[in-house]
């Protein structure tokens, strides 16, 4: 597809968000089983139900625009996907706490994909005027970095680091 103007990159990077969200569902799913510290393991799940939310409405908001939200398939996210599965639920560890956190470290580069797709999509929106898609993903953006936020605060103040070394 020939991307002409600015509405058929907001369209076509709508779809390739999706898709990595759609990819790191999976994943985050996986590191929160594989995660031993509990509030780890349940603010993966938390991330995973604000992931499978920001797909819904990433696919009201394509339905809106009459494009298929599945209709791109986000290969930065597959390489970061791949890599958190080889690096935090393949490899071997000596114990938890380590896996732990390798699990925060790639689970964080996940969402920091996801940030840089959020926060590029809502500048397209703003300069399109979409005001009520730039409302709702801006929300996501907001919601993204929250989590991003809580995860440090969970290795830095929740003492999965001092667990690890």
């Amino acid at each position: 597809m020939t991307l002409k103007n600015l509405h058929d990159v907001y369209h076509d990077q709508l779809q390739d968000l999706y898709s990595a969200c759609k990819q790191s569902l999976d994943a985050t799913t996986e590191l929160g089983r594989a995660a031993a510290d509990k509030e780890l393991s349940e603010a993966l799940i938390a991330g995973a139900n604000g992931i499978s939310e920001g797909m819904d409405h990433l696919k009201s908001i394509c339905a809106k625009h009459d494009i298929d939200p599945e209709g791109e398939q986000c290969k930065g996210m597959a390489g970061l996907v791949t890599e958190a599965r080889a690096h935090a639920i393949k490899a071997d560890f000596a114990d938890d706490a380590t896996r732990d956190v390798v699990i925060i470290t790639q689970y964080q580069r996940m969402v920091h994909y996801a940030l840089a797709g959020y926060g590029a999509v809502v500048a397209f929106a703003n300069r399109l005027e979409l005001d009520e898609d730039a409302g709702i993903l801006q929300q996501l953006l907001d919601n993204t970095y929250d989590g991003d936020r809580h995860m440090t605060d969970i290795a830095m103040s929740g003492g999965v680091n001092k667990a690890a070394a």
